[in-house]
């Protein structure tokens, strides 16, 4: 068990640099292949009609004067050592982790990220637990009464709830319960301050994220009760005398479950990156939002900074499902 974690984390790793790698070069080795020089990713945050002295010194600032792969180097060593950079007269010391600083506003990336991750946090788990909770509750209710009426209903808003998007649903939401019916807040407050106006502000945004998802988790768990209740194990359990409930829950949404769990990582892990529509909508000043203003500025640093931190949360996220079948499954182990 243990060799296995040390090979799924090396591997993870591994997977972090190279998604690193691929991301720079996205985002400064493109535009070169391109035809864009250094001088013109320069302009671009100067006022206008500089002067060359101006390009000059901006680039030199900002390290667009040196090579690619050096620039990748020291941002690496700046994540893992933290990274120098001179501000005029002076020398400023960026701490590890150290993604660089703004080219707009000139602000480190890393405390912008972790003062925002909260919220996005806060998001991120509330919809989960909610879009689980129904999701697998209504697919095991559906599977276990197929073709009635519940199980129609259910399929048709899982339907819907797919089909619909966030900016519709999420607005949609703030109409009804914060405007024609005042229910909700609409100023996040943080869980450490106030943990029922927190979960006020946050459960239109919850509700409208989980509609989504637990559609989705709904339909997999539906098809997977499906499947397993029909199998031999299944008729062994009821021939033992066990109780219905146990068997539906015990033996058939237990084995269910594995496609449910890699899923649910993934799109954890996503969510933890910044979840951009729902956050925008939701006047959330998350990760997510911290990336569209970013995107909107042409701001490369931290967009290359949720990038990477996006990639964290979902390796991570992988990493604990490959934990998780191997705890429940020895045969993972030798994979």
């Amino acid at each position: 068990m243990i060799s296995y974690i040390l090979r799924r984390t090396i591997a993870a790793v591994i997977l972090l640099l190279v998604v690193s790698a691929v991301t720079f070069a996205i985002f400064f080795l493109l535009p070169r292949l391109a035809g864009q020089t250094a001088d013109q990713l320069a302009q671009q945050y100067i006022g206008k009609s500089p002067s060359k002295a101006d390009i000059a010194a901006v680039k030199h600032n900002l390290g667009l004067d040196q090579p690619v792969y050096v620039q990748y180097w020291h941002f690496i060593k700046g994540i893992v050592a933290g990274a120098d950079y001179n501000v005029g007269p002076t020398t400023v010391r960026c701490d590890a982790p150290c993604f660089g600083y703004s080219f707009k506003t000139h602000e480190a990336v890393w405390p912008q990220l972790t003062s925002r991750l909260p919220v996005t946090v806060s998001l991120a788990v509330g919809a989960a637990v909610l879009w689980v909770l129904s999701g697998v509750a209504i697919g095991v209710v559906s599977a276990l009464k197929p073709r009635s009426f519940f199980d129609r209903a259910s399929m048709g808003v899982a339907l819907a709830g797919v089909s619909l998007p966030m900016f519709f649903t999420g607005n949609l939401a703030l109409l009804l319960f914060t405007e024609q019916w005042p229910i909700f807040g609409t100023t996040y407050v943080p869980f450490t301050e106030n943990p029922s106006q927190w979960a006020n502000t946050l459960f239109p945004a919850w509700c409208s994220l989980a509609l989504l998802y637990s559609a989705i988790y709904a339909r997999l768990t539906r098809s997977g009760m499906l499947e397993t209740m029909n199998e031999d194990f299944i008729r062994t359990a009821r021939a033992k005398g066990l109780r219905e409930r146990n068997v539906v829950v015990r033996h058939g949404l237990r084995a269910a479950l594995t496609p449910i769990i890699t899923v649910f990582g993934m799109d954890l892990g996503l969510l933890l990156g910044g979840a951009l529509i729902t956050e925008y909508v939701f006047s959330l000043h998350g990760i997510g939002e911290y990336a569209v203003k970013a995107i909107t500025d042409n701001d490369l640093p931290p967009i290359l900074g949720v990038t990477l931190l996006a990639a964290f949360f979902v390796v991570i996220a992988n990493l604990l499902v490959d934990v998780l079948y191997a705890a429940a499954d020895p045969r993972v182990r030798l994979s």
